[in-house]
């Protein structure tokens, strides 16, 4: 949830005078326009009692004017968002709260947010007198099938008086902002020989609990065991010491997600590069939640969270904060104009990567030998390649024999290649996965000692 701070309306001299007669309403502007063609035709046909209808016309909407610019109230207004981030197609539900904490009642109000077009119609509400300390609270509903970040607000006042002569408009300057984030579709675990969740003995394995610190006896914390307390550091340091003992290892697993413009056509909710990043966030949350460590990696060599050890989202970071961030990058990323993965390649030139899960889309000689090799710098790799010609006009004739020597290209590089049909589901494309070896993640008891084997 989030809320935006509450912000005072002033009703008294803001805008001035002038800015309240621009605020005259149709109602207002046609009494003022009667009242002074009555007042003209009185004065030329000398009609005493015409004189005064003029004068009551007109004098009535600049009366209105007066009182309401001179109205002194406050009005404070809060906005929460919940939840503030949510799944595209999904609905989130805005509420609004108005307190009136001036000594005077308020008039009638009109209250307007502002929200993109995306997420629907701007919402408008009607709120009657609100009496002095009380409060009025309202709610709506946003939904977009786009991902994205979106600004809600500011909040508008439409203050009006009795007779509807006059409406004046007060902005709140407060914001908030609603965060569409990617699908994600549940995958399932799959049970592999030697495998198990991300914690265990393993070649491509990181400490847990990593840091230069735990190699010497480090401050207590709440949970350790008592029996592991070292006594002499304790004496030496004034305070509770424990020994370092073997920690658990936890595995590691990089998403890799092309996002080269070349390399997807067409465009849409439905197209083929959402599906790849709707597929990339779906992989990145079910790893989390199999206790690796995760990082999200584009094409451009941009990876996610970027902090710890190799940039992954280690032990010492909650995974609710690693999954909310790298969620809230997916939901933001456009296509790159970059047109090659050289940069992703250069990241994973170090090796130590552990599982490599990349959505790739179309891929020429070229970018499928760069992928290729990436296989090297990996324990274990799977690739779900995108045909976007297919996607877009639901087949791909032209080249069909090029793109398979391609992905025969990183099948014998030891890459676990599954093509992705138009609106295929990631969650049987990975159970394929599995039956070939390839898909780490399975709640098995058994150690992940094939975890860095595979092929």
């Amino acid at each position: 949830m989030a809320a935006s701070g509450p912000v005072a309306v002033d009703g008294d001299d803001r805008g001035g005078l002038r800015a309240a007669l621009g605020g005259l309403t149709t109602r207002g502007r046609s009494f003022l326009a009667a009242g002074i063609a009555a007042a003209v035709c009185a004065y030329v046909l000398g009609q005493g009692d015409l004189l005064r209808v003029g004068l009551l016309l007109a004098v009535l909407p600049l009366v209105s004017v007066t009182v309401l610019h001179r109205t002194r109230y406050r009005v404070t207004g809060t906005r929460r968002l919940s939840p503030s981030r949510v799944p595209a197609g999904s609905e989130a539900r805005v509420h609004l709260r108005m307190d009136n904490v001036s000594r005077l009642p308020t008039g009638l109000l009109m209250l307007q947010d502002r929200v993109p077009y995306v997420l629907g119609p701007r919402p408008r509400f009607v709120l009657d007198r609100v009496e002095a300390g009380g409060r009025r609270e309202v709610s709506y509903r946003v939904r977009s099938d786009l991902r994205g970040r979106y600004p809600l607000g500011p909040l508008q006042l439409r203050l009006s008086d009795p007779f509807g002569m006059c409406e004046l408009t007060r902005s709140f300057s407060a914001y908030d902002t609603l965060v569409v984030i990617p699908r994600t579709e549940p995958l399932p675990p799959v049970p592999l020989a030697g495998e198990s969740s991300g914690y265990g003995e393993g070649r491509q394995r990181s400490l847990a609990l990593a840091g230069d610190d735990d190699v010497i006896p480090r401050g207590y914390r709440y949970g350790d065991d008592l029996r592991r307390v070292h006594w002499r550091s304790t004496a030496r340091y004034g305070e509770l010491m424990v020994r370092r003992e073997e920690q658990p290892q936890r595995a590691r697993c990089t998403v890799l997600l092309d996002t080269r413009r070349t390399a997807y056509r067409g465009s849409g909710p439905d197209s083929a590069f959402e599906w790849a990043v709707s597929g990339a966030a779906s992989a990145l949350v079910h790893m989390l939640e199999r206790g690796f460590a995760v990082r999200l990696l584009t094409d451009a060599g941009n990876a996610v969270p970027g902090e710890g050890e190799g940039g992954f989202a280690g032990a010492t970071q909650a995974t609710a904060d690693a999954a909310g961030l790298m969620m809230d990058t997916l939901a933001e990323i456009g296509r790159s104009d970059g047109g090659g993965l050289s940069r992703a390649h250069d990241v994973l030139r170090g090796g130590g990567e552990g599982l490599l899960i990349a959505f790739l889309g179309d891929l020429d000689e070229e970018q499928a030998a760069m992928t290729a090799r990436m296989r090297q710098r990996s324990g274990g790799a799977v690739a779900f390649v995108l045909d976007s010609a297919a996607w877009v006009s639901g087949e791909s004739p032209a080249g069909r024999e090029a793109a398979e020597r391609r992905l025969r290209l990183l099948r014998e590089a030891g890459w676990t290649v599954v093509p992705v049909e138009p609106g295929a589901r990631l969650a049987e494309l990975w159970r394929l996965a599995g039956r070939h070896g390839a898909v780490a993640g399975s709640g098995s008891a058994a150690g992940p000692a094939g975890f860095g084997g595979w092929s």
